[in-house]
């Protein structure tokens, strides 16, 4: 494996595993943590770039074919809500299954409208159709959240509201589809760069305090009992 792969996909070999004091006890970082980390950031990364460019081709060329871009944004909001680690496992569900919904509504959309050339189109004239694809946005919405939440990082603030504005603003009709646009591509932008910025950190962060995760397990194992 190259230089650059492994910056990317740590090999096990070169991995040493890590051990922390948590809340609950000691824990260690594993390479599969290290692993599932950074493709998190990959997955993040390829949605916040697909979704950037989505945007740049609809103000550019129009919607008609900026569509397209929705897919890999999905699909890496899906792998990324994959691989994310929140240890509140309701939080984590709720998300997953916005997701779901949005991509099922997104779906129903282009079937509505007569296909995926006139989505966005059909979108901005009428914003009732922002209830389709909103819980999409909500996920990415929620991931926004966990990221300042436990990084406190203003990209991640600004993600975090932008989006809910934008949408609310389309679907009320208080603000007009080019400031709905803008605030969509600065949300976007943020996005780009609250990916980039995650590769320079250690894969612990991101993972958390594993022994949180122990304990809620223990006591859901517990209950079951």
């Amino acid at each position: 494996m190259t230089d650059n792969a492994q910056a990317f996909m740590p090999s096990k070999d070169s991995f040493q595993e890590q051990v922390f004091q948590g809340v609950y006890g000691t824990y260690t970082i594993t390479h599969s943590d290290a692993i599932e980390v950074q493709r998190y950031r990959i997955a993040l990364l390829v949605c916040g770039v697909a979704f950037s460019a989505g945007l740049m081709q609809w103000l550019v060329q129009g919607p008609t074919w900026a569509w397209l871009w929705l897919i890999p944004m999905a699909i890496g909001l899906g792998l990324a809500l994959n691989w994310i680690h929140i240890y509140l496992r309701p939080l984590h569900l709720a998300l997953q299954v916005f997701w779901a919904l949005g991509c099922l509504g997104a779906l129903l959309l282009a079937l509505r409208v007569g296909g995926g050339e006139r989505m966005l189109s059909s979108l901005a004239e009428q914003p009732l159709w922002t209830w389709a694809v909103g819980p999409l946005f909500a996920a990415l919405t929620g991931v926004g959240f966990k990221e300042f939440f436990c990084f406190r990082r203003p990209e991640a603030i600004g993600l975090t509201l932008l989006i809910p504005i934008a949408l609310v603003g389309h679907l009320s009709s208080l603000l007009n589809e080019a400031t709905v646009i803008g605030l969509l591509s600065s949300s976007a932008l943020l996005l780009v760069i609250l990916a980039l910025r995650k590769f320079g950190m250690e894969a612990a962060a991101d993972v958390g305090d594993k022994s949180v995760f122990a304990y809620l397990n223990s006591q859901q194992s517990a209950e079951a009992l």
